[in-house]
């Protein structure tokens, strides 16, 4: 239970996707316990042990990944074979690095390539290529005397898993003696009978980075760097190999895996996930007369919501493969992927940002379907969901600037308020102009509380329409956000809707005020004519009869008769008047009572009527 409890103490702000751990995942599991317990055995039961498992392991990944020939390092971070591949290609190209270290670089600067899509942070951890570009900015650098070292290409990008041509740069890479190392989702397709001649290029480099746990659904499983080369002891001074026979023990866990899946099992695994992609075009496709670009063949697919303002086709869906969307509404898309996220948490899809072409949804099956469990039903779901939300935001977008237009109509009391980040129909303000002549602090308290009581009456209207304060992050309290609307909605109703109950709200709220402030004079009036009375009363007693001592004893020798005199406020006329007709009436009317009852037996009891006056004391 605390275990649990700590996974799920923060579950309403994380993602609630979990993996899907199946029988080869506790595989995996079951590998890190064994690796503890081997790590105990007589030293060269464990080095025998550890050589056979990490030599088995390299040699499976060799084959099922078309790598002849290659040697394996595990490593956790997925960028860290990549650095020890640096220290290696360091060692070899500078040969004082080992004795001098970095004030070998004095001479000739190392230079590393990579592509501008790498993955985020790799050039600071490490410190679109035209090859004909990459091929100049080589030749300049050996013109200053720079040393060209190593060239980082892709086998599929993270955001829109892009190839790069690595058939050329392994032969630009040959040409200038440099390293050629490729990484990147498409490299699982290598395990397929069917593999693109431009993922079959990347055999050829020097170094792959490979990612086994995210293909095939295996948590806690290292990432593998299959590399060539043939200095043992430089590979081992650059980290690649180790001596130690614990550290050989990572490849348990994968090694079981491994073992457990077999060959048919993992090639299988992965053309599942691939043919999701497939599935997911063609469902796209018949559901939506939808154009696809596919020369890639890429496992990855990235769709946007876009609005081509072209007249008589309004807006569409375009569905992209590597090609860049003109027309991004960028918290359209956002909207939309949250919402499928949320309703189809096995499908696997996410919001990606790109720099210059903006937000996509993206749907990476060999990323994703492992370890969710993502099957062709989830797609099915998917898509239809899709088919759901898309009319509803197609319909909002296009009504959006006939919304800003009826709201202009209403300037007298509603102010549009130009909200790009909000995905709905718009925001608007109640904001009377008898409003504009208070003082800022004022005059803002009384639009927040206006406002506040018009969102109330507006949430509380039979309607499909979602009203709001907006979302977590606005600083604005005086706003009103309205949601998705479909296609069917008047916008000129529904802002006559919300500028009428904005007045009656203002009226109400001024007759109040009104009754506020006569009652305020009422008070005002009726303490004076109360300081009035006993100013009189004083005068009419004289000054002994308010001493206290003194006062007592002339009371009781000589008794003042005096009346009460009340005062009663009349809310309706805002006037104050005597209690002397009310008085006087109430006598007579018990008079007549008294006269027109029957005496009745000496049980009966006495009433009493009390009357709350304003009278001096």
């Amino acid at each position: 239970h605390f275990v649990h409890n700590l996974i799920h103490e923060e579950d309403e702000m994380e993602d609630n996707r979990l993996q899907n751990v199946g029988e080869q995942g506790h595989m995996a599991l079951l590998g890190h316990s064994l690796a503890a317990y081997i790590s105990v055995l007589d030293k060269e039961q464990l080095r025998k042990l550890t050589t056979r498992i990490l030599s088995d392991t390299t040699l499976w990944l060799c084959r099922l990944f078309r790598y002849e020939n290659g040697s394996a390092y595990l490593h956790e971070d997925n960028r860290d074979g990549l650095v020890k591949v640096c220290r290696l290609i360091i060692n070899a190209r500078y040969e004082e690095y080992a004795s001098e270290g970095y004030s070998v670089f004095r001479s000739k600067q190392p230079v590393i390539y990579q592509s501008a899509s790498c993955r985020p942070g790799l050039g600071q951890h490490l410190c679109s290529q035209d090859v004909a570009l990459l091929d100049k900015l080589i030749k300049e650098d050996l013109e200053a005397e720079k040393l060209p070292l190593l060239l980082i290409a892709n086998a599929g990008t993270p955001g829109a898993g892009h190839t790069d041509k690595l058939g050329r740069m392994k032969d630009l890479c040959d040409q200038y003696n440099m390293w050629f190392h490729v990484e990147g989702v498409n490299l699982a397709t290598l395990a397929l009978s069917d593999v693109t001649s431009a993922v079959m290029a990347a055999t050829r480099s020097d170094s792959v980075t490979l990612t086994p746990g995210q293909w095939l659904g295996l948590p806690a499983v290292t990432a593998v760097t299959l590399y060539r080369y043939e200095d043992p002891a430089l590979s081992l001074a650059a980290g690649l190999t180790s001596s130690q026979p614990v550290e050989k023990l990572r490849a348990l866990p994968l090694w079981l895996s491994l073992q457990y899946l077999g060959h048919n099992g993992i090639v299988q695994k992965i053309k599942d996930a691939t043919s999701l992609v497939s599935f997911c075009v063609q469902a796209k496709q018949m559901r939506h007369n939808i154009l696809v670009e596919d020369e890639l063949n890429s496992p990855v697919v990235l769709f946007k919501f876009s609005q081509e303002m072209t007249a008589g086709e309004g807006l569409n869906w375009q569905l992209i493969k590597n090609v860049i969307c003109l027309y991004p509404l960028k918290i359209s898309c956002l909207q939309l992927g949250e919402q499928l996220v949320q309703l189809v948490p096995t499908s696997g899809v996410e919001v990606v940002e790109f720099e210059d072409e903006g937000t996509y949804i993206r749907f990476s099956p060999l990323l994703t379907a492992a370890a969710l469990g993502t099957q062709q039903q989830d797609i099915e779901h998917m898509v239809k969901r899709l088919m759901e939300l898309v009319p509803v935001m197609s319909s909002t977008v296009s009504l959006r600037q006939d919304f800003r237009e009826e709201t202009h109509r209403h300037a007298a009391s509603l102010r549009y308020v130009e909200k790009l980040s909000w995905p709905g129909l718009g925001a608007v303000r109640y904001q009377p102009q008898e409003a504009e002549g208070l003082h800022e602090s004022r005059r803002k308290q009384e639009l927040e509380k206006l406002n506040a009581e018009l969102l109330k009456k507006l949430q509380d209207l039979d309607s499909d329409i979602m009203f709001s304060s907006g979302p977590e992050f606005e600083t604005e309290d005086d706003c009103i956000f309205i949601g998705m609307v479909t296609e069917d909605v008047d916008v000129s109703e529904l802002v006559e809707t919300i500028a009428t109950l904005g007045k009656e709200i203002e009226e109400s709220g001024r007759l109040l005020e009104n009754m506020t402030e006569v009652v305020r004079k009422g008070i005002m009036e009726a303490e004076l004519q109360l300081q009035r009375a006993n100013e009189e009363k004083l005068m009419e007693e004289g000054m002994l009869r308010q001493l206290p001592l003194v006062g007592s004893v002339l009371n009781w020798f000589s008794p003042v008769q005096s009346s009460i005199k009340g005062t009663t406020f009349n809310l309706a006329a805002g006037s104050l008047d005597s209690t002397e007709v009310i008085y006087s009436t109430k006598a007579q009317a018990s008079r007549l009572s008294l006269q027109d009852t029957p005496t009745s037996s000496s049980k009966r009891l006495q009433g009493m009527i009390i009357h709350c006056c304003c009278a001096p004391l």
